[in-house]
């Protein structure tokens, strides 16, 4: 076991005693330091001719670096220079792929062949390394951050039936504040399992955090930057969905992340190491048993604390959480399309089309579907929504998305005899009457179908009054059309009196009649 150093009060004090003329044996005796420890420091001083110094004219860093002449203090000099030199530019270097210390070092031996050796040239780098590159200490406010990440090793099951040994992905997710701790096993790091991931994260929290911190992998960030990553649709939607924002790390070798990283360690002890004598046989099994580890480790008090990361979590950060939505976030598949001639666009997964408003024909725009919904987007506003299910057409068409005259050619193709006499009858009798006799004035009712409503429209410009009243005008006419009932209208006729409408004058008084009587 190495020697614990002297006190710098101590030394300071030998010093004074020794400048004061004080025999080393008189200096054993009042400061309790071995007589060998005290001739060895004092050696020390004598060759730096510090013997007879004034006891403040050097400071304790320059008194250290003579006394204590440790593997801390390094003698600078040309040798040294050109090493830190080395180092400056091998810093950059060595983030490289494939670039390792043992290749810069015999790099550095090169260009200076009475240079360091290989183990004190990896013991320099660490320190300059350590003394350039210092750790920021974050504060974190509740509620702001999580961190996730997937851990490095991963668990397994086996399959009962083929007795293959099956591995799954590990993901951990930390609430900084508080410090609580998710974890749970899925089968990949795919789109649809890291999704499934946040949906249990945020359920087990019960609330949103304002932002999701993840690493750079591929489910969850497209392209990684220092200052503007972009990410995958997968992200942009969860954001929308949960009402919150993601964020990834520095690329290459983050420390903005080492919660996560912390807590992925603090798994490996508390949750793996239990469970390495144990064999499952189901991903649901697995998870089953990680989450009562789980749940022990997040309730375990801190070192030294009467309180939990549960009971944090609880007080202070879980209240001022973003409440979650009714709904769990479900996958939507994303993709670029046009819109055709017919104003529909097609999914490529069951090839069937789903109209969106006419006058976007030609207009690239974004679809998000899924198995229940199909959402259109153009230049990010919502101009289409089909609800999906396993029972509809081929050709999805809303009637709101057609222009007028398809909307015309639709309803006609609708159109039926009770149809009709019943929007006739909401005219009127005589309206109804005269929209029956037009129907049915020739073998085949569908060809009349456009002139009797073309007849019942008429009340759009003349009104229900003056239309029930031609069709009253064409009551005792057998087989009435479009035209006459226009024509009544046009000119007036329906506002003159009808000729059976005069009541009829009594007969006068005569010889010549014969009454009832007569024929008794």
């Amino acid at each position: 076991m190495a020697q614990k150093a002297v006190d710098m009060k101590q030394i300071r004090q030998v010093q004074q005693l020794r400048a004061d003329g004080v025999p080393i044996k008189e200096i054993v005796r009042r400061t309790g330091i071995s007589r060998k420890t005290i001739k060895k420091y004092l050696l020390r001083m004598d060759g730096m001719l510090m013997a007879e110094s004034e006891p403040n004219g050097i400071n304790d860093k320059e008194l250290a670096a003579v006394v204590y002449n440790d593997d801390k203090t390094v003698i600078k000099g040309q040798r040294f220079e050109a090493l830190i030199a080395h180092f400056e530019q091998a810093c950059k270097e060595l983030h490289k792929t494939g670039v390792t210390k043992q290749l810069l070092w015999m790099e550095y031996l090169q260009n200076n062949p009475d240079g360091y050796q290989y183990s004190q040239y990896c013991y320099l780098f660490a320190r300059y390394l350590k003394d350039t590159d210092p750790a920021f200490h974050w504060e974190y406010t509740p509620g702001e951050f999580t961190q996730m990440d997937f851990a490095g090793k991963k668990l397994s099951y086996v399959d009962k039936e083929t007795g293959e040994i099956i591995s799954c992905e590990v993901f951990i997710g930390i609430l900084p504040f508080s410090g609580l701790i998710f974890c749970i096993a899925v089968a990949s790091q795919n789109t649809r399992d890291l999704a499934h991931c946040i949906n249990e994260l945020v359920k087990y929290t019960e609330g949103v955090t304002r932002t999701y911190l993840c690493d750079n992998f591929r489910t969850a960030v497209k392209r990684s930057d220092l200052h503007e990553p972009v990410f995958t649709e997968l992200c942009y939607q969860l954001s929308e969905h949960y009402q919150t924002t993601f964020s990834a790390t520095r690329p290459y070798s983050p420390r903005d992340k080492g919660m996560v990283e912390g807590a992925v360690n603090i798994v490996y002890m508390h949750i793996y190491a239990r469970m390495r004598n144990q064999v499952f046989h189901s991903m649901e099994s697995l998870n089953r048993i990680i989450r009562t580890h789980l749940d022990v480790l997040n309730r375990k008090p801190y070192k030294n604390s009467k309180e939990s990361r549960m009971d944090i979590f609880l007080r202070q950060e879980k209240p001022v959480l973003k409440e979650l939505p009714s709904t769990p976030y479900s996958v939507k598949k994303g993709r670029q399309v046009t819109v055709q001639q017919n104003y529909a666009i097609q999914l490529p997964d069951n090839k069937h089309y789903y109209t969106v408003p006419y006058t976007y024909v030609g207009c690239k725009v974004w679809v998000n579907y899924d198995s229940r919904t199909v959402e259109v987007y153009y230049q990010h506003e919502r101009i289409a929504f089909h609800v999906r299910n396993s029972q509809e057409p081929h050709f999805n068409r809303l009637a709101e998305h057609m222009p007028p005259n398809h909307q015309h050619m639709v309803e006609m193709r609708g159109w039926t005899v009770e149809d009709l006499l019943k929007r006739a009858g909401q005219v009127g009798e005589y309206t109804k009457q005269t929209a029956d006799r037009i129907i049915h004035s020739s073998i085949y009712p569908e060809q009349n179908f456009k002139a009797c409503n073309a007849m019942i429209l008429l009340q759009n410009k003349y009104g229900k009054d003056r239309l029930e009243a031609a069709c009253r005008r064409t009551s005792n006419i057998s087989r009435p059309t479009l035209k006459m009932v226009r024509k009544i209208l046009e000119c007036g006729l329906d506002h003159q009196p009808l000729l059976f409408d005069e009541p009829t004058p009594p007969l006068p008084e005569h010889k010549n009649i014969r009454g009832s009587d007569y024929y008794k």
